[in-house]
């Protein structure tokens, strides 16, 4: 590519998020490209664990013009899967995407964007920004100051228990990705011990059916970024405590200890070869109780209203988290009861190639539902809550992208409000 080359919207990332944008601008008749750093879907293709499902049904994976119409509406997709979906997906809707091309930056110009890649630049009056919130494992500073003995890896590095070194492994965060982990790791014959800090419990079957058909029901994942007291807030809330096993079970702190994995509060500090845990563990637990009771009444009085009370089981709550007491406080790394930790701790995005000021204190886009704030032309999707409660999820992406294709159409013929 030589000289640059115009087109009307750059979508930089191939996954879920920008195909379900590519999808709505097509709709649109809005020339565009979908600049994509390796293969479509490369995230799902790579940084991955070999035996992670979705969390959420296969009836649940929708995307704009793509429903699912197997025959296992109830199961729950695997990696390979995910990614044969999103490839064909990209097909079917003849997303233009430009594989093999890396962004390395993003700059204004006076009448929209400059996007640079290693393989050529492109000017464009919109660019969206689709390459997900989940780039770079977020691992606390004091990580640098653990013992050398103690390896130290991520669930984007993590495949399988078998490639671990033998003893016992320390998973440090209890949403869905450290609670799968640490029961995989647990039932390969390994001591597990699970550090806690704030997290969402919930179960993976209520009253008969799945957790995200009631959610879905009654309005939960439907919930607007502008509906919530605090936004900012309800975008750092951690995943819900959920596996997608083809059994359907209920993977919370309960099923775990009952299993023999053992609980220590969050993860605090380093202090020599001793690793420090918080004393909070049994307020976490108690506020995720209480949280869980709360979605559980939502439920139930939607169910009521709905006139469904009488055609499913009866109401019934979980038991309270069990905690031991008193909780462990701290471990000597340097006994070997620990030879691997495992950071479960969330994700950031990476905007290290974009030069536009548009990054919040903490590296976030600053952003009002999606449309970034101060910046006319500029958009961001696959972001938790973007717009709705279930953003973070594939289903999420098909709306919030219908939404933003609207306010990008909105935009071009100069009728859009500026975020902000």
């Amino acid at each position: 590519m030589g000289d640059a080359v115009r087109t009307t919207t750059v979508i930089i990332g191939g996954g879920q998020a920008g195909l379900a944008m590519s999808r709505c601008l097509s709709d649109r008749s809005i020339d565009h490209v979908v600049l994509e750093r390796a293969e479509v879907a490369n995230t799902w293709r790579t940084e991955r664990w070999d035996s992670l499902r979705l969390l959420t049904p296969n009836w649940q994976c929708r995307l704009p013009g793509y429903a699912y119409e197997g025959d296992d509406p109830d199961g729950f997709m695997t990696v390979a899967d995910v990614v044969d979906v999103i490839a064909t997906y990209a097909k079917a809707v003849a997303a233009p995407v430009h594989t093999g091309t890396t962004v390395t930056s993003v700059g204004r110009t006076d009448d929209g964007y400059r996007v640079a890649t290693d393989q050529g630049e492109w000017r464009c009056r919109t660019v969206v920004l689709a390459t997900g919130a989940f780039n770079v494992p977020h691992v606390p500073a004091f990580a640098s100051a653990l013992p050398s003995s103690v390896a130290t890896l991520s669930p984007m590095t993590y495949r399988n228990p078998a490639e671990l070194d033998d003893g016992g492994v320390l998973v440090v965060g209890a949403s869905a990705s450290g609670v799968q982990i640490a029961h995989e790791i647990h039932a390969s014959g390994r001591p597990v011990t699970l550090a806690v800090g704030e997290h969402v419990r919930g179960p993976r079957v209520y009253r008969g059916r799945d957790i995200h058909w009631w959610m879905e029901g009654a309005g939960v994942l439907d919930e607007r970024y502008d509906e919530v007291d605090d936004i900012v807030r309800a975008r750092r809330v951690p995943s819900m405590q959920l596996v997608g096993s083809p059994d359907r079970m209920t993977l919370d702190l309960n099923a775990l200890t009952g299993m023999g994995v053992q609980l220590v509060g969050k993860f605090a500090a380093v202090s020599g070869t001793r690793a420090q845990f918080s004393g909070s563990l049994r307020n976490n637990c108690d506020l995720a109780d209480l949280k869980l009771g709360r979605l559980l009444d939502t439920i139930d009085e939607w169910a009521l209203a709905s006139g469904l009370d009488d055609t499913v089981p009866p109401p019934h709550r979980l038991a309270p988290t069990n905690v031991p007491e008193p909780p462990r406080l701290d471990l000597d790394l340097a006994r070997g009861e620990i030879r691997t930790i495992l950071w479960a701790t969330g994700f950031r995005p990476d905007y290290s190639w974009l030069d536009v000021d548009v990054l919040d204190a903490k590296s976030m886009v600053r952003h009002d539902g999606g449309v970034v704030v101060d910046v006319p032309g500029m958009y961001v999707i696959g972001m938790p809550f973007l717009r709705r409660r279930k953003s973070s999820f594939i289903d999420g992406a098909c709306d919030d992208a219908q939404d933003l294709a609207h306010h990008l159409a909105a935009f071009l013929d100069g009728r859009a409000p500026p975020a902000g």
